[in-house]
């Protein structure tokens, strides 16, 4: 585990005033690997994405304008969260279900460390699009295609004025009473669980995991849900299976699009971003760095912002976006100021001992 902070958990050397005013365990191996014949067309490309309402944002903004644009087909195959592991799998044994895939930076993270992905820019360095996306929100090894945040959602008309409004609220089940879930994975669990037991945000990484789990056992016993997939987060806010959970901004907003009662909560919620990366080996390398500089226009970002309420990281994408559907985007200077970096380094470098631990109290 380290020991020392993250030298750069905010918006990095683009100021946040700058970019708002222009302007988130896999399995061990594979069943059955999928392997191209030798007669497929050579000029198309297989991604993973979340499923859902990601599938017919991302076609409209990048698989069929790109295909138009040039020639070049890409098939969208809905993934596992966090697919770590069968990236793992499919590099270890060279078999390529997918070309890419859109990770969040802490997965993409602990795939670099391993050496499991390709450079997302040419020989050459980065083309005029992925340039204009702040370094902040892209590296050598991902573009940065969404920024989203991790918030409380919660159902207004069970919950009335015992909404919760922050962590410790959440936690408090006695002041907040209502059917809980929480999310069956440490990333961002462990940040609530902190901040709810009283960690100012600026002393949240390196994390106390033994101080989070502390902070858990507390609630273990009220969480009538674990959820495993951002989808599932919108069926129960939906069906008011539970009253109150955590989940990405942009999935609680599919419910409130939908007519659910449900409210989101942007104070203390937790922010980063995820993006297209390259799988290491794969053959279709060059054609997926032309796919990823395609996706990092502003304009296209733009096109799936009716489908998804996450943040383009191309501040052009705003001048594209329509005014209403900006006031829930998580880049909203509104909402912002208020929310909490991830550290993704942290969890880089930490993913798998915590996912470990998490799996063994879970089971405690």
């Amino acid at each position: 585990m380290t020991n020392s902070k993250s030298h750069n958990t905010r918006l990095g050397s683009v100021s946040r005033r700058a970019f708002l005013g222009t302007t988130v365990a896999g399995v061990a191996m594979l069943s059955t690997p999928f392997v191209r014949p030798s007669w497929a067309n050579e000029r198309k490309i297989t991604v993973r994405d979340p499923g859902g309402p990601f599938s017919a944002g991302f076609s409209e903004a990048f698989y069929e304008p790109f295909k138009a644009e040039t020639g070049i087909e890409v098939v969208g195959i809905q993934g596992e969260h966090e697919p770590t592991g069968m990236i793992k799998a499919m590099i270890e044994a060279q078999s390529f279900t997918w070309d890419g895939a859109l990770l969040s930076k802490s997965s993409h993270q602990s795939l670099v460390n391993l050496g499991y992905l390709e450079p997302i820019a040419p020989a050459g360095g980065p083309g005029k699009h992925l340039s204009e996306v702040p370094e902040s929100l892209r590296g050598e090894f991902i573009l940065g295609n969404d920024v989203y945040a991790t918030l409380i959602a919660g159902r207004t008309d069970v919950l009335g004025d015992k909404m919760p409004k922050s962590w410790a609220d959440f936690w408090d089940v006695d002041n907040f009473p209502g059917a809980r879930a929480l999310r069956k994975h440490p990333f961002d669990t462990m940040e609530q669980a902190l901040l709810a037991d009283g960690v100012a945000p600026a002393d949240l990484y390196p994390l106390d995991f033994d101080r989070a789990f502390a902070s858990l056992d507390k609630i273990k016993d009220s969480i009538d849900i674990w959820w495993t997939g951002g989808a599932q987060t919108s069926q129960l806010l939906n069906s008011g299976e539970v009253d109150m959970l955590p989940t990405w901004n942009g999935r609680a907003q599919v419910a409130v699009d939908e007519g659910a009662p449900v409210e989101l909560v942007w104070d203390g919620a937790l922010y980063t971003y995820e993006g297209w990366v390259i799988l290491k080996g794969t053959p279709n390398a060059d054609l997926m760095r032309e796919f990823i500089e395609f996706c990092a226009q502003g304009k296209q970002q733009a096109l799936y912002t009716p489908h998804i309420a996450y943040g383009p990281t191309n501040p052009t994408a705003f001048d594209y976006v329509d005014a209403e559907r900006a006031k829930v985007l998580p880049t909203n200077p509104a909402y912002l100021p208020k929310m909490v970096a991830v550290d993704t380094d942290f969890w880089g470098a930490n993913k798998d001992i915590a996912a470990e631990r998490f799996e063994a109290w879970l089971l405690s």
